[in-house]
């Protein structure tokens, strides 16, 4: 595995690149209406418009050297869903951002997978190493500041972004469908000093 294309570990969890097989998986969740409720307009998603956003993903770390990972159970090997760091262009007041975000297959919610992941994304993202020699590649995608958005309706993801430690931003609207949006943010320094 190349830097570029780094995995996490949490107590529960393996947080790695994608593959091919985590399709179906990936594709059950997307079209859960349950799961998509508070995303973009809430319409579900299709198997194929799930291979060609999988294969987005998968291209967004060697552009940028972040991304969304692939979240699986270690006990199981099961995908729970993707936890990462995603550009929001969709909401083009907070450009430039990064965005960290989560999506979780239904059966997984409730456990805290989340949280747990996400502030195992937050420390790669503020350029927290597992390893003592943090590498040059991994030192380049620090991050000083990461947006978190949620539906305003979305009391579980608002949730996992206090419990990170994010503050509130602004409540505005998504151009496209016209949703009702919360920002949260956080910076390094801030997240360093609450450590």
């Amino acid at each position: 595995m190349t830097p570029r294309h780094p995995e996490r570990r949490t107590e529960r969890l393996r947080l790695r690149q994608w593959s091919e097989a985590d399709l179906d998986a990936l594709a059950e969740m997307d079209a859960d209406p349950d799961v998509m409720r508070y995303i973009g307009d809430g319409s579900t998603g299709t198997r194929e418009r799930t291979a060609a956003a999988l294969g987005r993903v998968r291209a967004a770390w060697d552009e940028r050297g972040h991304g969304l990972f692939a979240a699986e159970e270690t006990a199981t090997g099961e995908l729970v869903g993707w936890v990462g760091l995603a550009v929001p262009a969709f909401l083009p007041e907070v450009m430039p951002a990064v965005e960290i975000g989560w999506r979780l297959r239904r059966r997984s919610w409730g456990r805290g997978y989340a949280t747990e992941a996400a502030r195992e994304v937050l420390a790669f993202a503020f350029g927290e190493s597992e390893s003592e020699s943090e590498s040059e590649a991994e030192a380049d995608t620090r991050l000083e500041r990461v947006v978190s958005i949620c539906h305003v309706d979305n009391h579980a993801s608002l949730r996992v972004m206090t419990k990170l430690g994010m503050t509130y931003d602004r409540t505005t609207r998504v151009p496209a469908h016209g949703q009702p949006v919360r920002v949260m943010a956080l910076t390094r320094e801030e997240y360093h000093s609450s450590a």
